[in-house]
Protein backbone atom coordinates (compact mmCIF):
# COMPACT_ATOMS: atom_id res chain seq x y z
CA UNK A 1 0.00 0.00 0.00
CA UNK A 2 1.49 3.41 -0.78
CA UNK A 3 -1.16 5.52 1.16
CA UNK A 4 -0.63 7.16 3.93
CA UNK A 5 -3.05 6.61 6.69
CA UNK A 6 -4.17 10.08 7.98
CA UNK A 7 -4.05 9.18 11.47
CA UNK A 8 -0.59 8.70 11.19
CA UNK A 9 0.35 11.64 9.48
CA UNK A 10 2.32 12.87 12.31
CA UNK A 11 5.10 10.16 11.75
CA UNK A 12 6.11 12.14 8.21
CA UNK A 13 7.05 15.71 9.75
CA UNK A 14 9.41 17.86 7.03
CA UNK A 15 9.07 15.54 5.34
CA UNK A 16 7.76 15.23 0.71
CA UNK A 17 4.96 12.78 0.67
CA UNK A 18 1.86 12.38 -0.96
CA UNK A 19 -1.27 12.53 0.77
CA UNK A 20 -4.88 11.28 -0.30
CA UNK A 21 -8.47 11.52 0.32
CA UNK A 22 -11.94 13.23 0.25
CA UNK A 23 -11.91 16.94 -0.03
CA UNK A 24 -14.06 17.46 2.96
CA UNK A 25 -13.93 21.44 3.59
CA UNK A 26 -13.25 24.09 1.45
CA UNK A 27 -12.20 27.74 2.75
CA UNK A 28 -11.45 30.14 -0.12
CA UNK A 29 -10.23 33.33 1.68
CA UNK A 30 -8.54 36.78 0.64
CA UNK A 31 -5.36 35.78 1.11
CA UNK A 32 -5.31 32.09 1.71
CA UNK A 33 -7.10 28.66 1.05
CA UNK A 34 -7.62 25.98 3.42
CA UNK A 35 -8.55 22.43 2.20
CA UNK A 36 -9.20 19.84 5.06
CA UNK A 37 -9.49 16.25 3.42
CA UNK A 38 -10.40 12.88 5.06
CA UNK A 39 -9.78 9.58 5.01
CA UNK A 40 -11.36 6.86 6.98
CA UNK A 41 -8.64 7.10 9.61
CA UNK A 42 -8.60 10.76 10.32
CA UNK A 43 -8.34 14.79 8.66
CA UNK A 44 -5.61 16.65 7.22
CA UNK A 45 -5.25 20.55 7.17
CA UNK A 46 -3.99 21.55 3.27
CA UNK A 47 -2.84 24.98 3.23
CA UNK A 48 -2.19 27.04 -0.17
CA UNK A 49 -1.18 30.81 0.23
CA UNK A 50 -2.83 33.24 -2.72
CA UNK A 51 0.17 34.77 -4.98
CA UNK A 52 1.94 33.91 -8.01
CA UNK A 53 3.50 30.88 -7.55
CA UNK A 54 0.88 29.26 -5.98
CA UNK A 55 -1.90 30.64 -9.37
CA UNK A 56 -2.55 26.71 -11.10
CA UNK A 57 -3.05 25.27 -6.71
CA UNK A 58 -5.38 27.91 -6.24
CA UNK A 59 -7.70 27.89 -8.87
CA UNK A 60 -8.00 24.60 -8.59
CA UNK A 61 -8.96 24.54 -4.96
CA UNK A 62 -11.09 27.18 -6.05
CA UNK A 63 -13.03 25.13 -8.63
CA UNK A 64 -13.31 21.94 -6.09
CA UNK A 65 -16.48 20.79 -5.28
CA UNK A 66 -16.67 18.94 -2.02
CA UNK A 67 -16.71 15.08 -2.18
CA UNK A 68 -13.96 15.31 -4.82
CA UNK A 69 -11.15 12.95 -4.06
CA UNK A 70 -7.67 14.09 -4.82
CA UNK A 71 -4.31 13.91 -4.06
CA UNK A 72 -1.80 16.21 -3.17
CA UNK A 73 2.12 16.61 -3.23
CA UNK A 74 3.95 18.35 -0.92
CA UNK A 75 5.81 18.58 2.60
CA UNK A 76 3.97 18.31 6.00
CA UNK A 77 4.82 21.05 8.80
CA UNK A 78 4.12 21.42 12.37
CA UNK A 79 2.17 23.94 13.20
CA UNK A 80 0.50 24.40 16.64
CA UNK A 81 -2.13 26.96 15.35
CA UNK A 82 -3.73 23.96 13.76
CA UNK A 83 -6.89 22.36 15.61
CA UNK A 84 -6.51 19.81 13.45
CA UNK A 85 -3.44 17.90 14.83
CA UNK A 86 -1.31 20.66 15.15
CA UNK A 87 -0.11 20.05 11.90
CA UNK A 88 -0.55 21.51 8.13
CA UNK A 89 0.44 20.50 4.55
CA UNK A 90 1.96 22.65 2.34
CA UNK A 91 1.47 21.10 -1.11
CA UNK A 92 3.11 21.51 -4.29
CA UNK A 93 1.25 19.90 -6.54
CA UNK A 94 -2.59 18.71 -6.34
CA UNK A 95 -4.48 16.78 -8.41
CA UNK A 96 -8.09 15.86 -8.69
CA UNK A 97 -8.86 11.85 -8.65
CA UNK A 98 -12.75 12.65 -9.29
CA UNK A 99 -14.83 15.05 -9.30
CA UNK A 100 -18.15 15.29 -7.40
CA UNK A 101 -20.84 16.33 -10.12
CA UNK A 102 -23.64 18.03 -8.26
CA UNK A 103 -25.31 18.59 -4.88
CA UNK A 104 -25.10 15.38 -2.54
CA UNK A 105 -28.87 14.40 -2.78
CA UNK A 106 -28.40 13.45 0.91
CA UNK A 107 -26.49 15.57 3.86
CA UNK A 108 -24.40 12.46 5.64
CA UNK A 109 -22.92 14.96 7.67
CA UNK A 110 -26.40 15.63 9.32
CA UNK A 111 -28.17 11.81 9.57
CA UNK A 112 -31.17 13.10 11.17
CA UNK A 113 -31.60 15.88 8.11
CA UNK A 114 -32.76 12.29 5.90
CA UNK A 115 -35.31 9.67 6.38
CA UNK A 116 -33.88 6.34 6.86
CA UNK A 117 -35.41 4.49 3.27
CA UNK A 118 -33.65 7.92 1.72
CA UNK A 119 -30.24 7.01 3.30
CA UNK A 120 -30.68 3.37 2.66
CA UNK A 121 -31.36 4.49 -0.87
CA UNK A 122 -27.73 6.80 -1.02
CA UNK A 123 -26.09 3.77 1.56
CA UNK A 124 -22.76 4.40 -0.32
CA UNK A 125 -23.13 8.63 0.88
CA UNK A 126 -24.79 7.70 4.40
CA UNK A 127 -21.28 5.24 5.06
CA UNK A 128 -19.12 8.15 4.86
CA UNK A 129 -20.08 9.20 8.38
CA UNK A 130 -17.75 8.85 11.07
CA UNK A 131 -20.06 7.07 12.94
CA UNK A 132 -20.83 4.79 10.49
CA UNK A 133 -17.15 3.90 9.64
CA UNK A 134 -16.66 3.51 12.85
CA UNK A 135 -19.10 0.74 13.01
CA UNK A 136 -17.90 -1.09 10.64
CA UNK A 137 -14.32 -0.97 12.38
CA UNK A 138 -15.80 -2.12 15.28
CA UNK A 139 -18.00 -4.96 13.61
CA UNK A 140 -14.56 -6.34 12.57
CA UNK A 141 -12.43 -6.19 15.70
CA UNK A 142 -15.56 -7.97 16.99
CA UNK A 143 -16.06 -10.86 14.19
CA UNK A 144 -12.10 -10.89 14.26
CA UNK A 145 -11.74 -10.99 18.23
CA UNK A 146 -14.66 -14.18 18.02
CA UNK A 147 -12.30 -16.33 15.30
CA UNK A 148 -9.29 -15.58 17.11
CA UNK A 149 -10.74 -17.02 20.55
CA UNK A 150 -11.87 -19.73 18.30
CA UNK A 151 -8.65 -20.32 16.71
CA UNK A 152 -6.73 -20.29 19.80
CA UNK A 153 -8.84 -23.35 20.88
CA UNK A 154 -8.21 -25.60 17.85
CA UNK A 155 -11.53 -24.85 15.81
CA UNK A 156 -11.86 -25.17 12.34
CA UNK A 157 -13.31 -22.70 9.97
CA UNK A 158 -15.36 -24.08 7.52
CA UNK A 159 -17.76 -22.66 4.89
CA UNK A 160 -21.00 -24.68 4.13
CA UNK A 161 -23.06 -24.27 0.77
CA UNK A 162 -26.01 -22.02 0.64
CA UNK A 163 -27.57 -23.45 -2.64
CA UNK A 164 -29.25 -26.26 -0.29
CA UNK A 165 -32.19 -29.02 -1.93
CA UNK A 166 -33.86 -29.31 1.58
CA UNK A 167 -35.24 -26.39 4.42
CA UNK A 168 -32.91 -26.49 7.38
CA UNK A 169 -35.35 -25.51 9.45
CA UNK A 170 -38.38 -26.08 8.30
CA UNK A 171 -40.63 -25.89 5.16
CA UNK A 172 -41.49 -22.14 5.81
CA UNK A 173 -39.82 -18.83 5.65
CA UNK A 174 -37.38 -19.67 2.95
CA UNK A 175 -36.37 -18.64 -0.42
CA UNK A 176 -37.05 -20.75 -3.03
CA UNK A 177 -35.40 -20.63 -6.52
CA UNK A 178 -35.15 -22.38 -9.56
CA UNK A 179 -31.85 -24.54 -9.80
CA UNK A 180 -31.73 -26.42 -13.60
CA UNK A 181 -34.64 -28.83 -13.71
CA UNK A 182 -35.29 -28.84 -9.95
CA UNK A 183 -35.95 -26.75 -6.68
CA UNK A 184 -33.01 -25.32 -4.42
CA UNK A 185 -33.63 -22.97 -1.36
CA UNK A 186 -30.97 -20.58 0.10
CA UNK A 187 -29.91 -21.54 3.72
CA UNK A 188 -31.54 -20.55 6.52
CA UNK A 189 -28.61 -21.80 8.32
CA UNK A 190 -25.55 -23.72 8.84
CA UNK A 191 -27.16 -26.05 10.76
CA UNK A 192 -27.39 -29.36 9.25
CA UNK A 193 -23.66 -28.90 7.60
CA UNK A 194 -22.03 -27.94 10.77
CA UNK A 195 -23.22 -31.48 12.46
CA UNK A 196 -22.27 -32.76 9.37
CA UNK A 197 -18.74 -31.86 10.65
CA UNK A 198 -19.56 -33.15 13.78
CA UNK A 199 -20.39 -36.64 12.27
CA UNK A 200 -16.87 -36.38 9.99
CA UNK A 201 -14.33 -36.32 13.08
CA UNK A 202 -13.69 -32.50 13.50
CA UNK A 203 -14.70 -31.92 16.55
CA UNK A 204 -14.67 -28.03 16.86
CA UNK A 205 -15.89 -25.82 14.19
CA UNK A 206 -17.11 -22.19 13.46
CA UNK A 207 -18.55 -20.61 10.29
CA UNK A 208 -18.97 -16.78 8.82
CA UNK A 209 -21.07 -16.22 6.50
CA UNK A 210 -24.99 -15.47 5.00
CA UNK A 211 -28.05 -16.37 6.16
CA UNK A 212 -31.54 -15.89 4.69
CA UNK A 213 -34.99 -15.85 6.27
CA UNK A 214 -37.83 -15.25 3.86
CA UNK A 215 -40.13 -13.57 6.89
CA UNK A 216 -41.96 -10.86 6.32
CA UNK A 217 -41.56 -9.25 9.13
CA UNK A 218 -40.91 -5.47 9.70
CA UNK A 219 -39.29 -4.90 13.17
CA UNK A 220 -36.29 -3.21 14.15
CA UNK A 221 -33.82 -6.45 14.25
CA UNK A 222 -35.03 -8.55 11.35
CA UNK A 223 -33.62 -8.57 7.81
CA UNK A 224 -34.23 -11.23 4.94
CA UNK A 225 -30.53 -11.75 4.92
CA UNK A 226 -28.15 -11.66 7.72
CA UNK A 227 -24.18 -12.51 8.34
CA UNK A 228 -24.14 -15.12 10.88
CA UNK A 229 -21.23 -16.49 13.18
CA UNK A 230 -22.16 -19.87 13.87
CA UNK A 231 -20.47 -22.98 16.08
CA UNK A 232 -20.54 -26.35 16.23
CA UNK A 233 -18.49 -28.26 19.07
CA UNK A 234 -18.34 -32.34 20.10
CA UNK A 235 -18.03 -34.26 22.96
CA UNK A 236 -20.24 -32.11 25.22
CA UNK A 237 -21.66 -33.56 28.37
CA UNK A 238 -24.76 -31.00 28.24
CA UNK A 239 -26.08 -27.57 26.80
CA UNK A 240 -24.43 -26.21 29.87
CA UNK A 241 -20.79 -26.78 28.13
CA UNK A 242 -22.76 -24.30 24.99
CA UNK A 243 -23.67 -21.40 27.44
CA UNK A 244 -20.23 -21.36 29.08
CA UNK A 245 -18.57 -21.31 25.16
CA UNK A 246 -20.73 -18.69 24.30
CA UNK A 247 -20.55 -16.96 27.76
CA UNK A 248 -16.43 -17.26 27.26
CA UNK A 249 -16.25 -16.14 23.83
CA UNK A 250 -18.79 -12.95 24.20
CA UNK A 251 -16.75 -11.62 27.10
CA UNK A 252 -13.25 -12.18 25.08
CA UNK A 253 -14.62 -9.98 21.86
CA UNK A 254 -16.16 -7.19 24.32
CA UNK A 255 -13.30 -7.10 25.82
CA UNK A 256 -10.94 -6.42 22.47
CA UNK A 257 -13.46 -4.17 21.07
CA UNK A 258 -13.14 -1.85 24.25
CA UNK A 259 -9.25 -1.99 24.30
CA UNK A 260 -9.53 -0.94 20.40
CA UNK A 261 -12.25 1.52 20.01
CA UNK A 262 -13.99 2.12 23.56
CA UNK A 263 -12.83 5.75 23.66
CA UNK A 264 -13.85 6.20 20.14
CA UNK A 265 -17.47 4.76 20.81
CA UNK A 266 -18.08 6.78 23.78
CA UNK A 267 -17.32 10.04 21.43
CA UNK A 268 -19.35 9.55 18.34
CA UNK A 269 -21.98 6.82 19.45
CA UNK A 270 -22.48 8.43 23.50
CA UNK A 271 -22.13 4.68 24.84
CA UNK A 272 -20.10 2.66 27.31
CA UNK A 273 -18.76 -0.72 26.89
CA UNK A 274 -20.03 -3.01 30.04
CA UNK A 275 -18.02 -6.02 29.89
CA UNK A 276 -19.93 -8.57 31.48
CA UNK A 277 -18.59 -11.12 34.28
CA UNK A 278 -18.72 -14.39 34.44
CA UNK A 279 -21.18 -16.64 35.09
CA UNK A 280 -24.46 -15.19 33.14
CA UNK A 281 -27.50 -15.57 34.74
CA UNK A 282 -29.80 -18.20 34.25
CA UNK A 283 -33.21 -18.26 34.21
CA UNK A 284 -36.11 -21.02 32.95
CA UNK A 285 -38.63 -19.80 30.55
CA UNK A 286 -41.50 -20.43 32.99
CA UNK A 287 -40.00 -19.01 35.97
CA UNK A 288 -39.08 -16.14 33.77
CA UNK A 289 -42.78 -15.34 32.72
CA UNK A 290 -43.90 -15.54 36.87
CA UNK A 291 -41.50 -13.14 37.14
CA UNK A 292 -42.48 -10.42 35.02
CA UNK A 293 -46.29 -11.34 35.64
CA UNK A 294 -45.08 -10.46 39.75
CA UNK A 295 -42.68 -7.41 39.39
CA UNK A 296 -44.32 -5.51 36.13
CA UNK A 297 -47.75 -7.27 35.76
CA UNK A 298 -46.92 -8.79 32.91
CA UNK A 299 -49.21 -11.20 31.80
CA UNK A 300 -50.00 -13.26 28.69
CA UNK A 301 -52.30 -16.33 28.41
CA UNK A 302 -50.56 -19.32 29.45
CA UNK A 303 -50.72 -21.42 25.68
CA UNK A 304 -48.62 -18.26 24.33
CA UNK A 305 -45.72 -18.46 27.25
CA UNK A 306 -43.79 -21.37 24.58
CA UNK A 307 -41.70 -19.05 23.71
CA UNK A 308 -40.50 -15.56 24.60
CA UNK A 309 -42.42 -12.86 23.36
CA UNK A 310 -40.73 -9.62 21.71
CA UNK A 311 -42.79 -7.30 24.87
CA UNK A 312 -41.01 -10.36 27.71
CA UNK A 313 -37.81 -9.73 25.83
CA UNK A 314 -37.68 -6.51 26.40
CA UNK A 315 -38.78 -6.77 30.05
CA UNK A 316 -36.54 -9.83 30.79
CA UNK A 317 -33.43 -7.16 30.56
CA UNK A 318 -35.16 -4.91 32.80
CA UNK A 319 -35.78 -7.68 35.24
CA UNK A 320 -31.94 -9.11 34.74
CA UNK A 321 -30.26 -5.35 35.52
CA UNK A 322 -32.82 -5.34 38.76
CA UNK A 323 -32.11 -8.94 39.57
CA UNK A 324 -28.43 -9.91 38.59
CA UNK A 325 -27.25 -6.78 37.50
CA UNK A 326 -26.54 -8.15 34.20
CA UNK A 327 -26.93 -7.19 30.65
CA UNK A 328 -27.03 -10.86 29.80
CA UNK A 329 -29.41 -13.15 30.51
CA UNK A 330 -29.68 -16.94 29.49
CA UNK A 331 -33.15 -18.44 29.42
CA UNK A 332 -34.06 -22.37 29.28
CA UNK A 333 -36.65 -24.71 29.08
CA UNK A 334 -38.39 -24.00 26.45
CA UNK A 335 -41.21 -26.21 25.40
CA UNK A 336 -40.31 -28.83 22.37
CA UNK A 337 -43.09 -26.99 20.04
CA UNK A 338 -40.89 -24.32 19.67
CA UNK A 339 -37.62 -25.45 19.33
CA UNK A 340 -36.38 -27.43 16.17
CA UNK A 341 -36.67 -30.90 15.82
CA UNK A 342 -32.82 -31.57 16.27
CA UNK A 343 -32.48 -30.62 19.96
CA UNK A 344 -31.78 -33.02 22.39
CA UNK A 345 -34.65 -33.72 24.66
CA UNK A 346 -34.57 -35.10 28.46
CA UNK A 347 -37.63 -35.73 29.91
CA UNK A 348 -39.27 -34.29 27.19
CA UNK A 349 -37.79 -31.01 27.05
CA UNK A 350 -35.18 -29.45 25.07
CA UNK A 351 -32.06 -28.95 26.10
CA UNK A 352 -31.09 -25.82 24.62
CA UNK A 353 -31.74 -21.85 25.49
CA UNK A 354 -31.78 -18.66 24.32
CA UNK A 355 -29.44 -15.74 25.06
CA UNK A 356 -30.82 -12.41 25.36
CA UNK A 357 -28.92 -9.26 25.64
CA UNK A 358 -30.21 -5.47 26.48
CA UNK A 359 -33.86 -6.83 25.73
CA UNK A 360 -33.06 -8.51 22.30
CA UNK A 361 -32.39 -12.44 21.81
CA UNK A 362 -29.26 -12.81 20.33
CA UNK A 363 -28.77 -16.56 20.16
CA UNK A 364 -30.73 -19.76 20.25
CA UNK A 365 -28.24 -22.53 21.51
CA UNK A 366 -28.64 -26.33 22.04
CA UNK A 367 -27.47 -29.86 22.79
CA UNK A 368 -27.80 -31.65 19.51
CA UNK A 369 -29.28 -34.81 19.73
CA UNK A 370 -27.03 -37.08 17.83
CA UNK A 371 -28.77 -40.35 18.13
CA UNK A 372 -29.88 -41.50 14.56
CA UNK A 373 -33.12 -43.34 15.90
CA UNK A 374 -34.38 -40.57 18.09
CA UNK A 375 -33.38 -37.56 15.46
CA UNK A 376 -35.57 -39.21 12.89
CA UNK A 377 -38.50 -39.65 15.43
CA UNK A 378 -38.08 -36.02 16.04
CA UNK A 379 -38.42 -35.45 12.17
CA UNK A 380 -41.28 -37.26 11.92
CA UNK A 381 -42.75 -35.65 14.55
CA UNK A 382 -42.60 -32.22 12.55
CA UNK A 383 -43.18 -34.29 9.39
CA UNK A 384 -39.35 -32.84 7.94
CA UNK A 385 -38.35 -36.88 7.71
CA UNK A 386 -38.82 -37.20 4.52
CA UNK A 387 -37.57 -33.46 3.27
CA UNK A 388 -34.00 -34.73 5.68
CA UNK A 389 -33.48 -37.72 4.62
CA UNK A 390 -29.67 -36.70 3.63
CA UNK A 391 -29.19 -35.07 6.86
CA UNK A 392 -30.61 -37.94 8.83
CA UNK A 393 -27.72 -39.64 7.23
CA UNK A 394 -24.92 -37.92 8.84
CA UNK A 395 -25.83 -39.80 12.14
CA UNK A 396 -26.16 -43.59 10.77
CA UNK A 397 -22.40 -44.23 11.34
CA UNK A 398 -21.54 -42.77 14.64
CA UNK A 399 -22.04 -39.19 15.84
CA UNK A 400 -20.65 -37.71 19.13
CA UNK A 401 -22.39 -35.95 21.45
CA UNK A 402 -22.73 -31.98 20.54
CA UNK A 403 -23.63 -29.00 20.77
CA UNK A 404 -23.80 -25.34 19.10
CA UNK A 405 -25.36 -21.78 18.53
CA UNK A 406 -25.58 -19.02 16.11
CA UNK A 407 -25.23 -15.16 16.68
CA UNK A 408 -26.53 -12.72 14.29
CA UNK A 409 -23.50 -10.32 13.42
CA UNK A 410 -25.69 -7.91 12.16
CA UNK A 411 -27.94 -7.68 15.18
CA UNK A 412 -25.04 -7.78 18.15
CA UNK A 413 -23.53 -4.61 16.09
CA UNK A 414 -27.16 -3.08 16.75
CA UNK A 415 -27.01 -3.62 20.47
CA UNK A 416 -23.37 -2.98 20.94
CA UNK A 417 -23.95 0.52 19.81
CA UNK A 418 -26.89 1.08 20.82
CA UNK A 419 -28.74 1.62 17.17
CA UNK A 420 -32.35 1.65 17.02
CA UNK A 421 -32.68 -0.41 13.97
CA UNK A 422 -30.95 -3.34 12.61
CA UNK A 423 -31.44 -1.39 8.99
CA UNK A 424 -28.64 0.80 10.12
CA UNK A 425 -25.93 -1.51 10.93
CA UNK A 426 -25.96 -3.78 8.09
CA UNK A 427 -23.37 -2.32 5.23
CA UNK A 428 -26.73 -3.06 2.56
CA UNK A 429 -30.19 -3.87 4.05
CA UNK A 430 -32.51 -6.51 2.76
CA UNK A 431 -36.12 -6.86 4.08
CA UNK A 432 -39.61 -7.75 1.86
CA UNK A 433 -39.31 -4.68 0.41
CA UNK A 434 -35.30 -3.47 -0.63
CA UNK A 435 -33.75 -5.36 -2.80
CA UNK A 436 -31.52 -2.60 -3.63
CA UNK A 437 -29.00 -0.21 -4.04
Amino acid sequence: MNKIDLKNIKEYLNKEITVKGFVDTVRDLQYVQFLIIRDNTSKLQITIEKNEENTKLNEIVSSLSLESTIEAKGTLLESPAVKLNGVEFIPTQIIVTSKCNGELPINYKNPQSSQLDTKLDYRFLDLRHAKNNLMFKVQTTFVNAMREFLLEKEFIEIHTPKLIGAASESGADVFEISYFDNKAYLSQSPQFYKQMAMASGFEKIFEVGPVFRAEKSFTNRHTTEFTGFDIEFSYIDSYEDVMKLEEELLIYALTKVKEKYGDEIQTLFKKDIIIPQKSFPVIKLEDLYNELEKRYKYKIPNEEKTDLTTEAEKLSYKFSMEEYGSEFLFVTDYKPEKRPFYHMRKNGMPQGYDLIWKGVEITTGAQREHRYDVLKEQAEEKGLDKDVEFYLDFFKYGCPPHGGFGIGVDRVTMLLLGMSTIKESMFLFRGPNRLTP
